[in-house]
């Protein structure tokens, strides 16, 4: 039912803050952001197709940031759009415990009070995490709201909800049954501030200007960069085509001096070794090398640990027992210069070190006992679903070579990690082996006759989030899953690694179906000179106080337009504040055709166009069209671009300027004015529409608080 028009509304200039937090509590009171109300109250049909997302849940451990203000601009911006062409549209809202990111969060403020983690009681510190996450998450959710997003609260998940701490926990155990999961000694990452294992995902490569030692090793010559290592080397690697070596048989034995005295080394041929590397010879650690480990588990060799899990040399390492690698390292050679062993030593060495994502501190890759998944047949699955049957479309599309790429070449993957905060893993340790097991009594007994204990390791985030298509509609419950597969996973470029390839994983394995049928990546939101945002630079935006400072629909533009998949983009205050001119250019068009009683206009319907106005409605239904196809298309940037363009350069500044001729003028036809009235109120409500996905309020702010329109703008048909 029509209301009145509210033209007192109009006197004044556009005031978000008068506006978007009313309106934002219309719509959830509504309940049209629920896909199930729409359906009851006749806004959908029951059988109409099906669009859903996921909300990548944030962590629940601060303030959101730029780049999440940009994935819940782009998400709103999908829903909206399917929500008015009639589709059953679901989002799904979400916050993510964060495991070890929100832990390391919370340790810094541990470190200012003067207080670690170390030393505290597990369920002490788990409930002081807790409350700080809880909190954080208020604060959060509330962030999602100020920015506009039409989720579906009802069905809001948080990553520790009981039943999914339950079904994740199902899972694991499922995959054990199905011999896809073991608890074994690797080599792991391992980050000596925060005494956890890490996986490759939560490393990252930092380029390190170092020196590279070359050293005599009986008839050799190796180089290293890491000489605090090579206290236990006895064996001598080269490749098996070296012809330089080509006397030396695999498993020949020599005696040459070494840091201790004389020591037996042993030859060992692997196809691993780079002859162009050095001198094509290497000795191996391989407690403390991933490649190291790996040419040891080939050929059977021992290997022995020479750091400890704090980063201090131990007894192999004799006078320097104790001490911390890096200012053991010079110690160490000059005692092998003493020995007439340093043949030279290369400057600036420019190498790869893998750092903790979180503290930087350089990983010590240590043979640890954790629980791994098998990846090799899970990738296999997701390489069938991606590469070979294209059940899922990438854009950008390259972003498909990465995804296959990393299964292709995917290792075991580490899930267990020694902190507190986290889903704790359904499982019992044998205190004497190590062995790990599920579902016995801590009473049981192991087969090697030591007792066993409770697992305290917790899982890997990734391990819960990758299953979280499937957790935010209720699996294994069958209520929501009409949702799944969801239409379009929308996340960032960096997660291509972390968190896509196990949500292919997940659903195929748990589900036998994709989880999404489109990948949309978005890029890094930088600072206005393009440089990456950190707190270290002083450049980090806080997205809601950008909200206060102009409003909501400025900053979604400012974010979006320009930003296309994949590609990192610039947020300027000075593009944010062009938007918000922009609004105030819509507000002030309907307040002008509302002044010429445009909205007035009886009998609609049956009011023809003169030629020219025609003309204008073609014009309007191709810019429709165009529109619609960008949507479709996932070319969200271009989008609200060319209707900015429209509305400005050509609906405002032409269009109702040229219009101001025929209705000002008194000589001017009733059926000429009624068709400028009519073309006008079309041009403009059918802007008003289009424009709603990206400028949510000022759109509903005119359609229902203005103009009095009957049914929210949020549910009209797009056309």
């Amino acid at each position: 039912m029509k209301k009145e028009m509210n033209l007192e509304l109009l006197n004044t200039s556009y005031e978000a803050k008068n506006f978007e937090e009313k309106i934002y509590e219309r719509w959830e009171a509504s309940g049209y952001f629920n896909p199930d109300i729409c359906v009851e109250k006749g806004i959908t049909k029951p059988d109409a197709e099906v669009f859903s997302i996921i909300m990548p849940p944030p962590n629940a451990n601060g303030r959101l940031h730029a780049g999440h203000a940009l994935f819940v601009t782009i998400q709103d911006i999908m829903t909206r759009y399917n929500r008015m062409q009639g589709k059953r549209t679901l989002w799904v809202p979400g916050s993510d415990h964060a495991g070890f990111e929100t832990q390391t969060v919370y340790e810094k403020i541990l470190e200012k009070e003067g207080r670690s983690r170390f030393g505290m009681d597990r369920d002490d510190l788990y409930k002081e995490i807790y409350d700080f996450t809880i909190n954080s998450k208020a604060v959060m959710e509330n962030d999602i709201r100020r920015l506009g997003a039409s989720c579906d609260w009802s069905r809001n998940k948080f990553t520790l909800d009981p039943s999914i701490v339950s079904e994740v926990q199902n899972t694991f155990k499922k995959m054990y049954s199905d011999g896809l999961i073991y608890r074994g000694k690797r080599n792991i990452n391992w980050c000596s501030k925060h005494q956890t294992g890490l996986s490759d995902v939560e490393t990252e490569n930092k380029e390190e200007n170092a020196k590279l030692y070359y050293f005599k090793y009986g008839p050799f010559e190796i180089a290293t960069a890491r000489p605090e290592t090579k206290f236990g080397d006895k064996y001598v690697v080269m490749h098996p085509d070296d012809a330089r070596y080509a006397q030396y048989n695999h498993g020949d034995k020599l005696k040459v001096e070494w840091i201790d005295g004389e020591i037996e080394a042993t030859i060992i041929k692997d196809d691993v070794i780079d002859m162009d590397f050095g001198t094509g010879v290497m000795t191996i650690t391989p407690w403390h090398s991933q490649i190291d480990f790996e040419i040891a588990q080939r050929h059977n060799l021992d290997y022995e640990q020479i750091i400890d899990l704090n980063g201090k040399l131990l007894p192999i390492a004799g006078e320097f027992t104790g001490i911390k690698i890096k200012e053991a390292r010079e110690k160490i050679v000059d005692k092998l210069r003493e020995k007439g062993l340093v043949t030279k030593i290369e400057e600036d060495y420019k190498h790869n070190t893998k750092v903790c994502y979180k503290c930087n501190t350089i990983i010590e890759p240590q043979v640890n006992n954790q629980w791994f998944v098998k990846m090799q047949p899970l990738a296999a699955m997701a390489l069938k679903a991606v590469r070979d049957e294209k059940l899922i479309k990438f854009f950008p599309e390259n972003y498909e070579k990465i995804f296959t790429y990393w299964m292709e070449n995917t290792i075991d993957w580490n899930i267990s990690r020694q902190i507190v905060w986290g889903i704790k893993i359904p499982a019992q340790i044998c205190t004497s082996c190590n062995l790990g097991f599920i579902d016995k009594n801590t009473n049981d007994k192991c087969s090697c006759g030591g007792d066993l204990k409770e697992e305290t390791d917790t899982f890997d985030t990734w391990f819960s989030s990758g299953q979280w298509t499937l957790l935010a509609l209720g699996y294994p419950n069958e209520k929501d899953l009409i949702y799944h597969p969801t239409t379009v996973m929308e996340t960032g470029t960096d997660l291509i690694f972390k968190w896509i390839p196990r949500m292919v994983i997940f659903g195929l394995y748990l589900r036998k179906e994709i989880a999404f049928k489109y990948v949309y990546m978005h890029g890094l939101v930088n600072d206005s000179k393009g440089q990456k945002m950190s707190k270290s630079k002083g450049n980090v935006v806080v997205p809601i106080d950008l909200v206060e400072k102009y409003n909501c629909d400025a900053l979604r533009m400012g974010l979006v337009v320009g930003s296309p998949a994949g590609s990192n983009s610039s947020l300027s205050e000075d593009k944010i504040k062009g938007y918000k001119h922009f609004g105030n250019k819509i507000w002030n068009v309907a307040r002008f055709m509302a002044m010429q009683n445009v909205f007035d206009l009886e009998d609609i319907e049956n009011v023809e166009y003169t030629a020219e106005d025609k003309i204008l409605f073609e014009e309007l239904q191709a810019l429709q069209k165009d529109v619609t196809k960008d949507i479709e298309e996932f070319r969200i940037h271009l989008a609200p671009e060319k209707l900015y363009a429209y509305f400005w350069k050509r609906f405002a500044d032409e269009i109702v300027e040229e219009s101001k001729k025929v209705l000002l003028d008194e000589s001017s036809s009733v059926k000429i004015k009624n068709s400028k009235k009519k073309i006008l109120k079309t041009v403009l409500e059918t802007n008003l529409k289009m424009l709603h996905p990206f400028m949510p309020f000022i759109t509903e702010a005119i359609w229902t608080d203005v103009l009095g329109k009957g049914e929210m703008l949020i549910v009209e048909k797009w056309n």
